[in-house]
């Protein structure tokens, strides 16, 4: 586990993030049995975007969260830079 300190605002975005999942968890549940609840959708899509809006801030300035391409790398490789999401 790493003992690398991160600014305060890596803690505080990664909160917002892990939120928003959260909300598109309970709601992907919720259409998953309501798939005509239009309100629903749209919320869904207003949160999906605002994730990716977050994200893309949160890996410009502190690195990569998810692999297999799902996320960009900086050069050099920055996957061994920690701490790494599950580490906090």
């Amino acid at each position: 586990m790493s003992n690398k300190q991160m600014p305060k605002e890596f803690y505080t975005m990664m909160e917002e993030l892990q939120s928003i999942d959260f909300v598109l968890v309970d709601l992907t549940l919720y259409l998953d049995t309501h798939p005509n609840d239009y309100k629903a959708i749209q919320q869904f899509n207003e949160f999906s975007q605002a994730r990716r809006q977050l994200k893309n801030q949160f890996e410009e300035r502190f690195g990569p969260l998810q692999q297999y391409g799902n996320s960009y790398s900086n050069y050099p490789w920055n996957w061994n830079e920690s701490p790494w999401p599950w580490q906090i």
